[in-house]
């Protein structure tokens, strides 16, 4: 597709020699013509005005005029009144066709699902864009022209204040906004925070299995080895990971993801016994923590032992993605090191967006937003495990005291790769427990998972909901058994 420019186009670089003996109007009609055919001019892009381009190549109107029209008539260019000078269609790009795979477009990926059960995005239609408008033109007004710079590596101090504050008050942790960093997303603090560990020598970390995908190759990118630690419907189990001989584990204690187990409390302090005993550190991923329905709030695990957690979290599933803001609370002693790594790597969050999420936050929208999708999430949660118990006889439904993704657990003689193969060509986007298993650095036995499918249902409605169910249930019949010869 063309970039359909508006107003003033943007400059077209043609390059034309006075010292080559060549006319200049045959330069410039050579040079269109070359970024015509290659491809650098797309079909139905506009042209510069002609006094445009004579302004920018510094030469005379009329020899631009006189180049447009002789392209006019090569069929090169076609004009309208109103539209500008435009490239022709099917002009482009015949003589230097693009090789295979390089700059090549991207292969179509098909037609997008009718109902998306994707895991970890919220209800991007409630996106709170007038409260968030409000808090960038308030921050906009206040912000010192000073402050529209790079800003200090940390992020934005009144950004770090309130969010320290925040993380005390709502997660019963005891941040300080001296030791948060404010980072472009929760991805990018793990990659800092795991450079801070290689750079303090260690060498191995224990993830969750089944966990988050991709956090297995993030760590190895990072210099990391990996042991997969399994879960039960207790949290991770302490006693595999302290064999494991990691002094690093990444968790989602709060909503584990993608069982929904919650962390208990002997698990908690059994986690802090082993990083107390083998000066390890915990990496809590706070991902969903807002969202709880059926049981009290569970308090960050960095509460109970700050100098051995850190604690990552975004606003991807409370707000949108596209925001691309989260924040890093780091003990002291890894502090500079996560610096290290953020200054090596970006310039940080943009100035403006910490101020305005800073103000959305102490003003109290952010909250007001938090009730208002509880309470919509809470309603999908039920028309989820309705539909489930009407559709899926034999299914069962589990991790639905918080956050907006459940795990539908399958008969065991159902084949899960084959209900997530067969409802993608229905309409229906669904991942199965197996696409969360990691990866581990060592050859030890793992014990095989129950079939099951990871259910999102934050961005779906409850007709969607329903609807997907029904279809999964057609979908999810037992593997036939093979008939004896």
């Amino acid at each position: 597709m063309p970039v359909d420019f508006s107003g003033v186009v943007p400059e077209l670089m043609l390059a034309v020699d006075r010292a080559a003996g060549t006319p200049l109007g045959q330069q410039v009609q050579e040079a269109l013509r070359t970024a015509i055919r290659t491809g650098r001019l797309r079909s139905g892009e506009r042209l510069p005005s002609t006094r445009q381009l004579a302004d920018q190549l510094g030469v005379s109107r009329g020899l631009v005029v006189s180049t447009y029209e002789q392209l006019l008539a090569e069929g090169y260019l076609v004009s309208a009144v109103g539209s500008g000078t435009r490239v022709a269609d099917r002009v482009t790009g015949d003589a230097h066709p693009r090789a295979a795979g390089a700059g090549a477009p991207p292969a179509d990926p098909g037609p997008r699902p009718l109902i998306d059960f994707g895991y970890g995005v919220p209800d991007l239609r409630a996106f709170p864009a007038r409260d968030w408008l409000w808090a960038l033109s308030d921050a906009m007004s206040a912000l010192p022209t000073a402050a529209l710079g790079d800003g200090a590596t940390e992020g934005d101090d009144h950004l770090r204040d309130v969010l320290a504050g925040y993380h005390r008050r709502v997660r019963a942790g005891c941040a300080d906004p001296a030791d948060t960093v404010v980072v472009g997303g929760f991805r990018q603090g793990l990659t800092f925070v795991l450079g801070a560990l290689v750079a303090h020598g260690i060498d191995r970390i224990g993830l969750e299995d089944p966990g988050p995908r991709y956090h297995d190759r993030i760590a190895r990118r990072a210099g990391l080895r990996v042991s997969a630690v399994p879960v039960d419907s207790q949290g991770v189990r302490v006693d595999d990971l302290h064999a494991s001989g990691a002094r690093a584990v990444l968790l989602t204690p709060a909503h584990h993801c993608p069982t929904g187990a919650v962390l208990s409390p002997s698990r908690r302090h059994q986690l802090v016994e082993w990083a107390h005993r083998v000066d390890g550190v915990i990496l809590e991923d706070d991902y969903d923590a807002e969202f709880r329905y059926d049981r009290q709030p569970v308090g960050s695990l960095q509460g109970l032992a700050p100098s051995h957690v850190v604690a990552l979290g975004s606003v991807s599933k409370t707000l949108a993605p596209a925001l691309r803001i989260g924040w890093v609370l780091t003990p002291p002693r890894f502090r500079d090191a996560v610096l290290a790594e953020k200054a090596l790597s970006c310039r940080g969050v943009p100035q403006l967006d910490q101020a305005a999420l800073a103000r959305l936050i102490e003003t109290g929208r952010f909250d007001r937003h938090l009730r208002k999708v509880r309470d919509s999430y809470r309603r999908r949660r039920d028309a989820l495990v309705t539909a489930v118990a009407e559709h899926m006889a034999g299914a069962s439904i589990t991790g639905l005291d918080a956050g907006h993704h459940a795990l539908l657990r399958l008969p065991a003689d159902v084949d899960e790769s084959r209900v997530v193969a067969r409802a993608a060509a229905a309409g229906v986007a669904v991942r199965g427990v197996g696409d969360y298993r990691v990866t581990p650095d060592d050859d030890g036995p793992r014990r095989p998972l129950p079939p099951a499918l990871v259910l999102g249902f934050g961005n779906v409605t409850v007709s969607e909901i329903r609807r997907g169910v029904s279809v999964l249930g057609r979908l999810s019949d037992p593997v036939p058994a093979p008939v004896p010869v």
